[in-house]
């Protein structure tokens, strides 16, 4: 008892709060299961619910399929094989990620509907009158594609480093044995990648479940629009609770999956003379296809949306005052870079309990800070406002006692809506930190205590000029996350706060494609911006 009490300290303290408030939120959807049930849940139950399981998985389905036949692809032409633009293609592939699928769907909505591009140039060039039903997007087809060419970098991204890495006698045997290149992908790469692989689409899943944009755009019904519907349109939120819990409940089971099987068959080096693979170099057609296939992906991906978002911009520019989009961009950048930090504090904080208090205690607990990220946006918001409209029955005297009228204090405040970014990405940051702490070990922390420097002055002194790399890393890709969010800040936004994300949304929701452009496109560069400086940041992979 004596030797846990030791360990108890300021960072030990600090954690397990930081701990508890992540946690506690994402309770009230478990007890909201047990409410009595309306009649508006039991008509949901009764008509509806198998249909939004039904249209959800089927999103789910078809999109992991399609990003990881084109991530794996990508991923194996660009850690195998040398040919023209493959190293403008290794990093331009992660682009797309930049670009919201919300904006991508009414980016080629516009692209491909009766008055956009397309159908514009066939019809004045060609004389050509299409069906406007065969560049009909809005459906979920429609919705399977834009999915797939904006989520496909997660499988490529992270496939692409294993191979990179992966032992060249693995391949090197196949080929002796008289395999062909299908052969060796099908029977060596796809195998000795699969934990890669379900890793990185285990992610594209998740951001699907999560996206309430497209859906909404396209008039999909799914859990995400479903829970939107519930609250607002019939007022009813715990019918919302209930959707949010069975949403959970897919989330956990495709977790468990995931699990299952990552854990079986393992592919590990049976000799420390590890070799990278050696890049072969293609030449004539193979080269040729090799590069037309990179290509036309990124430019689906990412040129061809950007090209577009660019002509609106300049067509629009100087209808949608300068003031207001300065307004929510002001507010974009405040609160990502305000609910970033506050992530990278509470990451620091929890790294560094979790890796000087030797209790299995400290290394199971960190564990439930990730969960955020695992669970969609609407769920969190709806745990969120729950849980805050509680705080403010609790302290309801307090606030009559401080001379104000108002009931609701912080349930309507921006504080709520950084809690709940707080939540949802802290897995993020802490996952960087978690690393970062990793590779910088004890050593010289452990020196700076026998010199007599206190544990306070060592972290910033020595740790936390070690970790830069680290920090930035994930303080960069929490704000890019933040800056595309769209279903947590729909709803727990205070009035009249608008940030550039939802903006867009409201313009693409109101017809006006066009000005929405110029929220889009900043959107769209800050993020690229971002994901250039982190992959060049932390790039280890051989040339």
């Amino acid at each position: 008892m004596n030797r846990y009490l030791a360990n108890v300290n300021g960072w030990t303290i600090g954690a397990i709060l930081i701990i508890i408030l992540l946690f506690i939120p994402n309770i009230s959807i478990v007890t909201g299961i047990f409410s009595p049930a309306s009649e508006n849940w039991t008509h949901i139950k009764e008509y509806m619910l198998l249909d939004y399981i039904k249209s959800s998985l089927t999103l789910v389905l078809f999109t992991a399929l399609f990003t990881i036949i084109i991530g794996l692809s990508l991923a194996w032409l660009i850690a195998q094989y040398d040919f023209p633009l493959r190293n403008f293609m290794k990093w331009a592939l992660i682009l797309p990620l930049s670009i919201p699928p919300f904006i991508g769907a009414y980016t080629y909505h516009g692209i491909l509907n009766y008055t956009g591009v397309i159908q514009k140039t066939l019809r004045n060039q060609f004389e050509i009158n299409p069906n406007p039903a065969f560049f009909d997007i809005m459906n979920v087809p429609g919705a399977i594609f834009i999915y797939t060419i904006f989520l496909y970098p997660y499988v490529y991204m992270i496939t692409r480093i294993f191979l990179s890495h992966q032992s060249a006698s693995l391949i090197e045997s196949a080929r002796t044995l008289g395999k062909g290149p299908w052969a060796v992908f099908l029977k060596v790469v796809v195998p000795i990648s699969r934990v890669s692989i379900i890793g990185g689409v285990s992610l594209v899943i998740l951001e699907v479940l999560n996206d309430y944009g497209v859906v909404k755009y396209f008039g999909i019904q799914t859990f995400s629009t479903a829970i939107f519907q519930t609250w607002f349109g019939l007022g009813d939120l715990d019918s919302s609770i209930k959707l949010a819990a069975s949403l959970m409940g897919i989330v956990i089971f495709i977790l468990m999956v995931e699990r299952l099987l990552r854990g079986g068959k393992q592919y590990s080096y049976s000799t420390t003379k590890v070799r990278p693979l050696p890049l072969v170099k293609l030449k004539g057609k193979s080269a040729a296809f090799a590069t037309m296939y990179t290509l036309t992906i990124f430019s689906i991906a990412f040129l061809i949306p950007v090209i577009q978002l660019v002509d609106w911009v300049i067509l629009t520019f100087g209808k949608v005052p300068m003031d207001e989009v300065l307004v929510y961009t002001k507010n974009s950048v405040s609160v990502a870079a305000l609910s970033a930090t506050l992530i990278i504090v509470f990451s620091l904080i929890i790294g560094n309990f979790s890796r000087f208090v030797h209790h299995k205690f400290a290394k199971v607990l960190p564990k439930l800070t990730i969960l955020g990220y695992s669970i969609p946006g609407a769920v969190i918001a709806v745990a969120v406002v729950t849980t805050f409209i509680a705080l403010d029955r609790f302290f309801a005297p307090v606030y009559r006692w401080f001379g104000m009228d108002a009931d609701l204090v912080l349930s309507v405040s921006l504080f709520m809506l950084i809690s709940a970014y707080v939540i949802r990405f802290f897995a993020i940051g802490y996952n960087s930190i978690e690393a970062g702490f990793d590779k910088i070990g004890t050593d010289f922390h452990d020196a700076s205590r026998m010199l007599g420097v206190s544990r306070l002055r060592t972290f910033f002194k020595i740790d936390v000029p070690m970790m830069k790399g680290a920090i930035i890393s994930g303080f960069v890709l929490v704000f890019v996350d933040i800056l595309k969010e769209i279903p947590l800040t729909l709803i727990l936004r205070p009035f009249n706060y608008d940030t550039l994300a939802t903006k867009a949304f409201q313009y693409a929701s109101d017809e006006k494609i066009m000005e929405a452009s110029q929220a889009s496109l900043l959107i769209v560069g800050v993020s690229a911006v971002a994901i250039i400086v982190f992959h060049k940041l932390l790039r280890e992979e051989p040339k």
